[in-house]
């Protein structure tokens, strides 16, 4: 059951960006997702580490004052690795959107790290690689 779980909330991680056909992005379920304290990391020339919050309200911002459109990003392949109340899974993606009226593409890598907490699983970190 438990892959089934990580499927399900990697599915909602992705969903979160999520704002085609006009619909809201809901990018604040990211808090729920994530731990408190979770650490999130950009990597590439701009590495950066985030908070959530400093994760979360850029993106907030950004998807929802109309500069990026019908956007989204799936999983298109993943390996999730389980023990005990600790997981792991490293999988590629791909993105699509209209940023400042231009359409684009993209591909990648996240990492996520996950543990089981009383409420169910909950993610602990992410980094992810933008492919040039």
């Amino acid at each position: 059951m438990s892959k089934k779980e990580i499927d399900a909330l990697t599915a909602e991680f992705f969903g979160a960006f999520d704002n085609r056909g006009g619909t809201a992005a809901d990018v604040a379920r990211i808090r729920r997702l994530v731990i408190p304290g979770g650490v999130i990391v950009k990597t590439g020339p701009d590495f950066t580490a985030y908070t959530v919050d400093e994760f979360v309200e850029p993106r907030e911002r950004l998807l929802a004052e109309g500069r990026l459109t019908e956007f989204h990003e799936w999983e298109t392949s993943e390996r999730t690795d389980i023990a005990g109340d600790v997981a792991a899974r490293f999988g590629e993606y791909r993105k699509a959107g209209v940023l400042d009226g231009e359409p684009f593409e993209g591909v990648g890598t996240k990492a996520i790290q996950f543990v089981r907490t009383p409420e169910g699983w909950r993610i602990t970190a992410f980094s992810w690689y933008d492919a040039p």
